[in-house]
């Protein structure tokens, strides 16, 4: 997502530095192309003659400050511009003090609403350690209420369904039985149709004066781009609601959406969808997705997938091992199984400054870390955590049992123990060490690995 206009505001960036002085021809000129590049990206058109006017009026006659060339001083701008367009938001949810907190989810059919429900559901139990419990008031479409019952079974959270019942009268048996069974909060999954109607708006209005929701979040599709923007335009006009969540984030989403939707409609987006996955569901941050789109990461994320998969415990002797030089295999297998559990490759190192544009045409080959992963399982406890004693037959036999041959158990071998001589000299306070991080053919792999 974004990369098209990720690449456009480097090319604007670069025009202006090493600039003296931000003029308003050396602004335009770049503007031009950010504009295009914005339009492209399904962004609303006011939206986009907002943005580049407050850019612009910010930008030109701009003094560079010393130290700072103007490509950094108008990244800034941009940056707090794009902010601007996507927050303030506060991704928290508050909880009622007494009674169940209930939050209503809306939107078209075939927005994500069921699937949003589980993801919403597991999202704020980790983070709030609280027991949710969802509704299918989706009472139309008898595969809905399925598709939701099977999503409570996958991640334990309890359903309320009833087919013969309207959606009014399900969403109200369930606060019922949300209190007295100690669930909170409570998610309604609500009816949707190919387009907005007079006769779903009515109903989401029953369903609104039965239970009195907290909250109402509208699920909208990313890839609809400016069509998500009417459609959320026209449900805000009608019922009102307090925040968006973007589903199908990821991918092939121009990212239009999430730059107008708070700009057009006044209301925030509170979540987005980045991935099929029911984990794949975070937080939207003005701030950090604005990074990503300039093509600065969003370590903060990155950072906060890492603690989600690393125990504290695991880290602190982590950190032993790497300060005495007696990290072994068996911890490298550990540091893998834990990269897997925060997501594929190419997503990770998404998040990595500057890496945006370079992941593009990049096809990051996984089944390599599952060849080394496998070479690692293939060998004893003992070996793992004494290497040293893997001579050429027991190489041989790992090379039979992880269907690789024993030169690349070799060169696994190799280049771990130049690993591990660099830690040495890491731990020892040699900071000239870290200047060659990559050991001798580890460069090969690596390549290999991302299919260059």
């Amino acid at each position: 997502m974004f990369e098209a206009l990720n690449k456009t505001l480097e090319g604007f960036f670069s025009k202006v530095r090493g600039k003296p002085k931000l003029t308003e021809k050396n602004i335009k000129d770049g503007l031009r192309d950010v504009r295009l590049a914005l339009l492209e990206a399904d962004v609303h058109y006011q939206v986009v003659k907002e943005f580049i006017n407050r850019v612009e009026e910010k930008a030109v006659g701009e003094e560079v400050l010393s130290g700072v060339n103007p490509g950094q001083q108008v990244v800034k701008i941009v940056r707090d511009e794009m902010q601007n367009l996507m927050g303030p938001v506060d991704p928290s949810i508050e909880f009622k003090k007494d009674g169940v907190t209930i939050i209503k989810l809306a939107g078209l059919q075939g927005s994500g609403k069921t699937t949003t429900a589980g993801k919403l559901a597991l999202h704020l139990r980790k983070k709030y350690d609280c027991s949710p419990m969802m509704v299918a008031a989706d009472v139309r479409r008898p595969a809905a209420i399925d598709q939701l019952e099977k999503l409570g079974r996958e991640i334990d959270v309890p359903v309320v369904s009833d087919r013969d019942a309207s959606a009014p009268m399900v969403c109200t048996q369930a606060k019922v039985q949300a209190a007295q069974q100690n669930c909170n909060p409570l998610i309604l999954d609500t009816a949707g149709r190919l387009h907005i109607d007079e006769e779903m708006m009515k109903e989401l209005q029953r369903i609104r004066d039965s239970v009195e929701p907290d909250y109402t979040f509208l699920v909208v599709d990313a890839m609809m781009g400016q069509d998500a923007v009417v459609s959320a335009k026209e449900f805000n006009k009608q019922l009102g609601y307090d925040a968006a969540i973007l589903t199908k984030l990821d991918g092939d989403a121009r990212g239009g959406a999430a730059l107008s939707i708070k700009a057009v409609t006044g209301k925030p987006v509170k979540f987005a969808g980045v991935g099929e996955q029911l984990d794949k569901f975070e937080e939207f941050h003005p701030d950090r997705m604005a990074d990503r789109i300039l093509g600065m990461g969003d370590v903060v994320t990155l950072v906060e997938k890492a603690e989600e998969a690393v125990e504290e415990e695991d880290a602190k002797e982590l950190e032993e091992k790497l300060k005495n030089a007696t990290f072994d295999l068996e911890d490298f297998r550990k540091q893998i199984q834990t990269m897997r559990k925060m997501g594929p490759l190419q997503e990770i190192l998404g998040y990595l400054p500057g890496m945006g544009n370079q992941l593009q045409d990049l096809d990051i080959d996984e089944s390599q870390i599952d060849r080394i992963e496998g070479i690692i399982n293939s060998m004893t406890q003992r070996e793992r955590t004494r290497p040293a004693i893997i001579n050429a037959s027991r190489r041989k036999r790992i090379a039979e049992g992880s269907g690789t041959e024993p030169k690349e158990v070799n060169r696994l071998l190799k280049q771990f123990k130049q690993m591990r001589k660099m830690m040495k000299k890491v731990s020892k306070g040699n900071m000239g060490a870290l200047q060659d991080m990559m050991p001798e053919g580890m460069e090969g792999s690596m390549e290999d690995m991302m299919g260059q």
